[in-house]
């Protein structure tokens, strides 16, 4: 059975910081290329981050020189620290987990809770 377990959502305060972590089991974590996904209110989900399983990173352009997405194999952990936080920022994020081929699986976490706001 394969779980994506978020954690480190929470309140913060404008300009502050946050670390997502995401624990993933029941899948073979070096073949899975691992992101971070966001969804506002009323919005649709949008890609934050992504960390493929040869650590090559990409981010949404509202997030750059403010998130770092980093991955431990021997844990099975993906996580996004999250600096120079914005009210724009707050939103539910989601842990996905893809397989490289694109075919051979497509997970997602229950998603964790980020407010920013004074």
């Amino acid at each position: 059975q394969v779980q994506l377990l978020e954690s480190g959502g929470g309140l913060v305060q404008p300009g502050g910081s946050l670390r997502l972590s995401c624990a993933a089991s029941g899948i073979i974590f070096r073949l899975y290329n691992m992101g971070w996904y966001r969804q506002a209110p009323g919005k649709q989900r949008e890609l934050v981050a992504a960390i493929t399983i040869g650590h090559a990173t990409n981010y949404a352009d509202s997030v750059k020189d403010r998130f770092t997405i980093s991955r431990d194999p021997a844990k099975s952990t993906v996580y996004l620290q999250m600096n120079s936080l914005k009210p724009e920022d707050t939103a539910v994020y989601y842990c996905n987990a893809l397989h490289w081929s694109q075919s051979k699986g497509d997970y997602w976490g229950q998603g964790t809770q980020v407010t920013v706001s004074s």
